[in-house]
């Protein structure tokens, strides 16, 4: 902790920007500098877990795995997580990682405390009771208050998630969206663009027994089909852009419905192995359908041809100043295309879309967005500015990405 103080006081002192570094997961240069660039590595680990108060202290630099893990051991657990967990806790956090919830959704939404580096060097402890405008803002913070140190997680005693993941008409999915959103806790769709076919999963929590997916059965489904094959499919799609409805109304047709029960973070995430570029938005859930229906349309009517299916996901409201679902039910809209696939005409067109609808773009994912347009989709836009001019008046961790979606 001295070490890092010491080099951001002294990057300031010197005139260099700082920014701190995770995996590297993220679309956008959100943490690109050329200046001081501060790796977590060795700001790794669990702090202290408390069973009674339900809480874990994590070291910033830790990646989700290894947390998720741990707290396994401990017979704990998040309530909700995202797709993957390679992430640092505070990378995750940062831009807004979420997974999909009815009640719960986002990693920034489960933090009861964080521990910040501002620019001058001082270490604030914010929670509710402590500086809660700084613990408001910094929870999806995007790099640009200070550099986290540690982040306080509320948990909870381990239990068992029940995955039910069938094929489902895309007709269908649309018509009874608000339905299979009310009746489970953790619901998710893909839609694979060119077909009129769905795979959806719903998580609910289970009194058991656990029953993960047999691992001849799982290796065929996520690592043959949703990787191997996948990659070569979108392989071939890129080279042959004609092959690629033909390709999408059969990969559509090649995971098949089952059900298995696990510990969360063994349900939530999977494996990914197949590079994308992604766009995702936010909207308003109940413009969800709506959306969704636009973006086949323009699909539909247009010369594009997409080989990676669509995702959809939701969030209940939460009060962090920058999260995507801050002050409203959201539903979560990514688009993606295979590495090496252009991908402008696509995005571009899908993002008029969104933006029609006041969608509002993951801060890790690609987008084309500035501070105007923030600050008429954020009400409190203004709160968060104020705040990094009080916190950061000489700009210490700005960056070019920074300028752009949060002004000078």
């Amino acid at each position: 902790m001295d070490e890092l103080v010491e080099a951001v006081r002294g990057a300031r002192t010197d005139g260099l920007t700082v920014k701190p570094v995770g995996t590297g997961h993220s679309f956008t240069a959100a943490a690109a500098t050329d200046g001081l660039l501060i790796r977590p590595d060795l700001l790794t680990g669990i702090r202290a877990i408390d069973h009674a108060a339900g809480t874990v202290t994590v070291e910033a630099g830790t990646p989700l795995k290894r947390l998720n893990a741990a707290l396994a051991r401990e017979g704990l657990s998040l309530t909700n997580m995202g797709d993957i967990m390679e992430q640092t806790v505070s990378g995750a956090v940062s831009t807004g990682t979420h997974g999909t919830g009815r009640d719960s959704a986002s990693l920034a939404a489960q933090i009861t405390a964080l521990e910040l580096v501002t620019a001058d060097g001082e270490v604030l402890t914010c929670s509710r009771e402590r500086h809660p405008d700084v613990f408001a803002a910094a929870r999806v913070g995007l790099g640009a208050l200070g550099v986290i140190t540690a982040i306080t997680f509320s948990v909870e005693p381990l239990f068992l998630l029940q995955a039910r993941e069938e094929p489902m008409p895309f007709d269908r999915v649309t018509a009874e969206f608000d339905e299979l959103v009310a009746e489970n806790e953790h619901f998710e769709f893909y839609w694979f663009p060119h077909t009129g076919n769905c795979n959806t999963k719903r998580n609910n929590r289970s009194l058991g027994p656990a029953a993960p997916p047999h691992p001849v059965s799982a290796f065929i489904e996520d690592e043959l089909l949703s990787n191997g094959l996948f990659q070569v499919v979108n392989s071939l799609g890129r080279a042959v852009p004609a092959t690629i409805p033909a390709i999408a109304r059969i990969s559509s047709r090649a995971l098949s419905a089952r059900t298995y029960t696990d510990i969360p973070y063994k349900v939530f995430t999977s494996p990914r192995r197949v590079r994308f570029v992604e766009m995702e938005y936010a909207v308003p859930r109940e413009a969800l359908v709506d959306t969704l229906r636009e973006l086949r349309t323009m699909i539909e009517r247009s010369p594009l041809r997409v080989s990676f299916p669509v995702e959809v996901r939701t969030a209940p409201a939460d009060d962090i100043t920058l999260s995507t679902a801050s002050g409203r039910d959201s539903a979560y809209i990514a688009v993606h295309l295979y590495k090496g696939t252009p991908f402008r005409a696509y995005f571009g067109a899908a993002e008029r879309i969104f933006t029609a609808h006041e969608g509002r773009p993951h801060w890790g994912k690609l987008h084309t967005r500035d501070a105007a347009y923030f600050a008429a989709a954020y009400p409190r836009f203004a709160e968060f500015t104020a705040l990094r001019d009080r916190l950061d008046p000489e700009r210490t961790f700005a960056n070019a990405y920074l300028r752009r979606v949060l002004g000078d």
